[in-house]
């Protein structure tokens, strides 16, 4: 297996790494993604040399393979450039040199026949060799999104850990304040803004009793005005 192949494998295989279900099994989380992280770091790099290396490689294959397509058309044109010189030649009477000519069409032909088999020999290779790149270059873009991951991954579980530790140590000091103690000042000032709050229930209530007797008083003004009301009516 050739080191590309290596590379487009291991490639395929960490860019396919279910990241959730790693860190599921990992005993310890944050350590396991930050060897992840540098692996899929080193293994990016090592990618993006051979990805480097192979498009090198086809660009010189594509260059060599124009080459060849330009020569054999640059011999066809000379072996046409030399027949009509023997046709001319030969209709001139000039029977030997319109031969010479012709052997010399003959020759640019058999250099033309070559360079279209070495075109032609080319085009699988460069074929080939374009697909790799193609996939190289997505497992690429693949690892570093990947990658992207993994970090956003291990950012997410330090800041959990770093809110974790805040809250253990909110709760040990809210620990050591005893709120059962009656001494302490914390007892003392709940004590306080209990009196407050009861104050203020008594005035509430003392306030609604208050407007409880005005409406009342109001209702029975209420039904004394509807009584004279009725009595003007029998009246009438």
């Amino acid at each position: 297996m050739s080191s590309k192949q290596t590379v487009l494998g291991r490639v395929t295989q960490l860019a396919k790494a279910n990241i959730n279900a790693l860190i599921d099994q990992a005993e310890d989380p944050q350590k396991m993604l930050d060897q992840l992280i540098r692996d899929y770091s080193n293994n990016i790099a090592e990618a993006e040399e051979a990805v480097a290396a192979t498009i090198g490689n086809l660009r010189l294959m594509e260059q060599d393979h124009q080459e060849d397509v330009d020569a054999a058309k640059e011999w066809g044109g000379k072996a046409l450039a030399a027949s009509r010189k023997a046709d001319e030649l030969r209709s001139g009477g000039q029977t030997a040199e319109a031969d010479r000519f012709d052997n010399l069409a003959k020759v640019a032909l058999g250099r033309q026949l070559q360079s279209e088999k070495e075109a032609r020999t080319a085009e699988p290779t460069i074929a080939a060799q374009t697909e790799v790149v193609g996939k190289l270059r997505t497992g690429l873009d693949q690892m570093k999104a990947k990658l992207g991951e993994l970090k956003a991954k291990r950012d997410e579980l330090v800041a959990r850990a770093k809110s974790a530790q805040a809250q253990n140590r909110m709760m040990d000091a809210v620990k050591s304040i005893d709120v059962l103690d009656p001494t302490s000042e914390l007892s003392r000032f709940e004590d306080k803004v209990r009196r407050e709050e009861a104050k203020a229930l008594g005035k509430q209530e003392l306030a609604a009793s208050s407007l409880d007797a005005q409406f009342e008083q109001l209702d029975a003004l209420g039904d004394s005005a509807e009584i004279e009301a009725r009595l003007a009516a029998l009246k009438g």
